[in-house]
Protein backbone atom coordinates (compact mmCIF):
# COMPACT_ATOMS: atom_id res chain seq x y z
CA UNK A 1 0.00 0.00 0.00
CA UNK A 2 1.39 3.66 -0.87
CA UNK A 3 -0.39 6.44 0.38
CA UNK A 4 0.62 10.67 0.68
CA UNK A 5 -0.13 12.12 3.51
CA UNK A 6 -1.08 15.55 2.22
CA UNK A 7 -4.07 13.36 0.16
CA UNK A 8 -4.77 11.02 3.28
CA UNK A 9 -5.49 8.53 0.59
CA UNK A 10 -5.00 5.76 2.45
CA UNK A 11 -8.46 4.58 2.21
CA UNK A 12 -8.18 2.11 5.22
CA UNK A 13 -11.11 3.21 8.42
CA UNK A 14 -8.54 4.54 10.50
CA UNK A 15 -5.42 5.91 9.47
CA UNK A 16 -2.58 4.19 9.64
CA UNK A 17 0.88 6.19 10.70
CA UNK A 18 0.99 6.17 14.24
CA UNK A 19 1.29 2.51 13.81
CA UNK A 20 4.33 2.62 11.78
CA UNK A 21 6.45 4.16 14.39
CA UNK A 22 5.92 2.03 17.55
CA UNK A 23 6.23 1.16 20.18
CA UNK A 24 6.47 4.70 21.73
CA UNK A 25 7.21 5.32 25.22
CA UNK A 26 4.74 7.45 26.98
CA UNK A 27 6.10 10.16 28.64
CA UNK A 28 3.34 10.36 31.91
CA UNK A 29 4.30 13.92 32.83
CA UNK A 30 3.35 15.47 36.04
CA UNK A 31 3.78 19.71 36.12
CA UNK A 32 2.26 22.41 38.35
CA UNK A 33 0.42 25.68 37.70
CA UNK A 34 1.59 29.27 38.57
CA UNK A 35 -1.51 28.66 41.03
CA UNK A 36 -0.54 25.46 42.75
CA UNK A 37 -2.37 23.05 40.80
CA UNK A 38 -0.70 19.65 40.59
CA UNK A 39 -1.36 18.43 36.76
CA UNK A 40 -0.83 14.78 35.53
CA UNK A 41 -1.43 13.51 31.81
CA UNK A 42 0.32 11.14 29.39
CA UNK A 43 1.79 11.85 25.71
CA UNK A 44 2.99 8.72 23.54
CA UNK A 45 4.70 11.04 21.03
CA UNK A 46 7.45 11.35 24.10
CA UNK A 47 11.75 10.51 23.48
CA UNK A 48 15.51 11.35 25.17
CA UNK A 49 17.10 13.55 22.82
CA UNK A 50 20.75 12.80 24.31
CA UNK A 51 22.81 11.81 27.32
CA UNK A 52 25.50 14.55 27.93
CA UNK A 53 24.10 16.28 29.41
CA UNK A 54 20.06 14.46 29.19
CA UNK A 55 17.91 16.05 27.67
CA UNK A 56 13.80 14.80 26.71
CA UNK A 57 11.37 15.94 24.28
CA UNK A 58 7.49 15.87 24.59
CA UNK A 59 5.16 16.39 21.89
CA UNK A 60 1.87 18.05 22.84
CA UNK A 61 -1.11 18.41 20.40
CA UNK A 62 -3.61 21.36 21.10
CA UNK A 63 -7.21 20.33 21.86
CA UNK A 64 -9.81 19.56 19.44
CA UNK A 65 -10.64 23.68 20.04
CA UNK A 66 -7.33 24.61 18.71
CA UNK A 67 -6.18 25.06 22.77
CA UNK A 68 -2.96 24.85 24.09
CA UNK A 69 -2.79 21.83 26.71
CA UNK A 70 -2.64 22.36 30.13
CA UNK A 71 0.70 20.71 30.47
CA UNK A 72 2.17 22.83 27.73
CA UNK A 73 1.31 26.14 29.27
CA UNK A 74 2.24 24.88 33.28
CA UNK A 75 5.64 23.75 31.93
CA UNK A 76 6.64 27.36 30.49
CA UNK A 77 5.12 29.27 33.01
CA UNK A 78 7.21 27.92 35.51
CA UNK A 79 10.08 26.05 33.46
CA UNK A 80 9.73 22.57 35.33
CA UNK A 81 8.12 18.40 34.50
CA UNK A 82 8.78 15.48 35.57
CA UNK A 83 8.55 12.34 33.67
CA UNK A 84 7.51 9.19 35.28
CA UNK A 85 7.29 5.86 33.85
CA UNK A 86 4.43 4.02 33.59
CA UNK A 87 4.10 0.29 34.06
CA UNK A 88 1.96 -2.39 33.23
CA UNK A 89 0.51 -2.04 36.48
CA UNK A 90 -0.32 1.22 36.31
CA UNK A 91 -1.86 1.18 32.95
CA UNK A 92 -5.44 2.01 34.56
CA UNK A 93 -3.84 4.56 36.37
CA UNK A 94 -2.56 6.39 33.29
CA UNK A 95 -5.19 5.96 31.25
CA UNK A 96 -7.46 8.17 33.40
CA UNK A 97 -5.36 10.87 33.50
CA UNK A 98 -5.98 11.01 29.65
CA UNK A 99 -8.81 12.21 30.05
CA UNK A 100 -9.19 16.13 29.64
CA UNK A 101 -10.16 17.72 32.93
CA UNK A 102 -10.15 21.23 33.07
CA UNK A 103 -7.22 22.85 34.62
CA UNK A 104 -8.58 23.10 38.38
CA UNK A 105 -8.82 19.73 38.26
CA UNK A 106 -5.64 17.75 40.40
CA UNK A 107 -5.51 14.19 38.00
CA UNK A 108 -3.65 12.72 40.76
CA UNK A 109 -6.47 12.46 42.96
CA UNK A 110 -8.71 11.65 40.24
CA UNK A 111 -6.27 8.25 39.40
CA UNK A 112 -5.66 7.44 43.01
CA UNK A 113 -1.92 8.20 43.03
CA UNK A 114 0.37 9.03 45.77
CA UNK A 115 1.76 12.39 45.31
CA UNK A 116 5.99 12.26 45.89
CA UNK A 117 7.92 15.57 46.68
CA UNK A 118 10.90 16.16 43.88
CA UNK A 119 14.24 17.27 45.35
CA UNK A 120 15.16 19.99 42.64
CA UNK A 121 11.65 21.21 40.98
CA UNK A 122 8.49 22.02 42.34
CA UNK A 123 6.11 19.02 40.78
CA UNK A 124 5.42 16.44 42.46
CA UNK A 125 6.55 12.63 41.52
CA UNK A 126 4.45 9.49 41.00
CA UNK A 127 5.50 7.37 44.11
CA UNK A 128 4.08 4.57 42.47
CA UNK A 129 6.25 4.31 39.03
CA UNK A 130 9.68 3.17 39.74
CA UNK A 131 11.32 5.69 37.55
CA UNK A 132 11.32 9.65 37.46
CA UNK A 133 13.11 12.54 35.94
CA UNK A 134 12.78 15.88 37.38
CA UNK A 135 13.07 18.32 34.53
CA UNK A 136 13.61 21.96 33.95
CA UNK A 137 12.37 23.74 30.78
CA UNK A 138 14.45 24.38 27.57
CA UNK A 139 12.44 25.56 24.70
CA UNK A 140 9.35 25.36 22.30
CA UNK A 141 9.47 24.37 18.93
CA UNK A 142 5.71 25.39 17.24
CA UNK A 143 4.97 23.00 14.92
CA UNK A 144 1.82 23.90 12.27
CA UNK A 145 -1.39 22.07 11.73
CA UNK A 146 -3.88 21.75 8.90
CA UNK A 147 -6.05 21.72 11.76
CA UNK A 148 -6.83 22.48 15.54
CA UNK A 149 -5.24 19.79 16.93
CA UNK A 150 -2.91 19.07 14.09
CA UNK A 151 -0.80 22.15 15.58
CA UNK A 152 1.39 20.80 18.21
CA UNK A 153 4.56 21.86 20.63
CA UNK A 154 7.72 20.21 21.18
CA UNK A 155 8.91 21.06 24.22
CA UNK A 156 12.73 19.99 25.70
CA UNK A 157 13.83 19.92 28.78
CA UNK A 158 16.89 18.82 30.79
CA UNK A 159 17.32 16.20 32.91
CA UNK A 160 18.69 17.44 36.57
CA UNK A 161 17.83 14.46 38.48
CA UNK A 162 16.32 10.75 38.37
CA UNK A 163 14.98 9.20 40.77
CA UNK A 164 15.24 4.73 40.64
CA UNK A 165 13.46 2.01 42.79
CA UNK A 166 16.51 0.19 44.22
CA UNK A 167 14.73 -3.40 44.13
CA UNK A 168 14.67 -2.53 40.07
CA UNK A 169 18.60 -2.86 39.73
CA UNK A 170 19.42 -6.44 39.37
CA UNK A 171 22.58 -7.56 40.76
CA UNK A 172 24.77 -6.68 37.60
CA UNK A 173 24.14 -3.14 38.14
CA UNK A 174 21.45 -2.79 35.18
CA UNK A 175 17.93 -1.44 35.41
CA UNK A 176 15.35 -4.86 35.29
CA UNK A 177 13.08 -3.59 32.43
CA UNK A 178 11.26 -7.22 32.19
CA UNK A 179 10.84 -6.96 35.52
CA UNK A 180 9.03 -3.49 35.42
CA UNK A 181 7.29 -3.94 32.42
CA UNK A 182 6.90 -0.32 30.74
CA UNK A 183 4.04 0.43 28.83
CA UNK A 184 4.74 1.77 25.42
CA UNK A 185 1.77 2.96 23.01
CA UNK A 186 1.16 1.35 19.78
CA UNK A 187 -1.49 2.79 16.84
CA UNK A 188 -5.14 3.48 17.32
CA UNK A 189 -6.39 2.41 21.04
CA UNK A 190 -3.64 -0.37 21.31
CA UNK A 191 -0.91 -0.70 23.53
CA UNK A 192 1.80 -3.36 24.20
CA UNK A 193 4.41 -3.94 27.69
CA UNK A 194 7.93 -4.85 27.84
CA UNK A 195 8.09 -9.11 28.32
CA UNK A 196 11.70 -9.67 27.20
CA UNK A 197 14.98 -8.52 26.43
CA UNK A 198 18.14 -9.44 24.61
CA UNK A 199 21.59 -7.80 24.37
CA UNK A 200 23.80 -6.93 21.41
CA UNK A 201 26.64 -5.03 21.15
CA UNK A 202 28.61 -3.26 18.58
CA UNK A 203 32.35 -3.74 17.62
CA UNK A 204 34.46 -0.46 17.23
CA UNK A 205 36.23 0.17 14.33
CA UNK A 206 38.91 2.59 15.31
CA UNK A 207 41.60 1.21 17.40
CA UNK A 208 41.90 3.94 19.84
CA UNK A 209 38.15 3.12 20.89
CA UNK A 210 37.96 0.08 22.81
CA UNK A 211 34.98 -2.07 23.96
CA UNK A 212 34.35 -0.58 27.21
CA UNK A 213 34.26 2.94 25.77
CA UNK A 214 32.09 2.29 23.13
CA UNK A 215 29.49 0.78 25.78
CA UNK A 216 29.38 4.04 27.64
CA UNK A 217 27.97 5.84 24.64
CA UNK A 218 25.27 2.55 24.36
CA UNK A 219 24.37 2.94 27.86
CA UNK A 220 24.21 6.76 28.25
CA UNK A 221 27.29 8.00 29.68
CA UNK A 222 29.69 9.91 27.43
CA UNK A 223 33.64 8.41 26.63
CA UNK A 224 34.76 11.58 28.25
CA UNK A 225 33.17 10.40 31.25
CA UNK A 226 34.51 7.79 31.28
CA UNK A 227 38.14 8.36 30.95
CA UNK A 228 37.62 10.54 33.77
CA UNK A 229 36.99 7.60 35.94
CA UNK A 230 40.31 6.23 34.74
Amino acid sequence: MYYETEKDDHHLPMSPFKSCVVPRAIGWISTQSPDGVDNLAPYSQFQNLTFDPPYVMIAINQTRDGKRKDTTNNIEATGEFVYNMVTYDLREQMNKTATGFEPEVDEFEKAGLTKSPSKLVKPFRVAESPIQMECVYHSTIRLPGRGDMGTVDVLIGKVVAVHIQDDVIGSDGKIDIVKIKPLARLGYGDYTTVDHSFTMLIEPEREDITPEEMFYGLSGASVINSRKKE
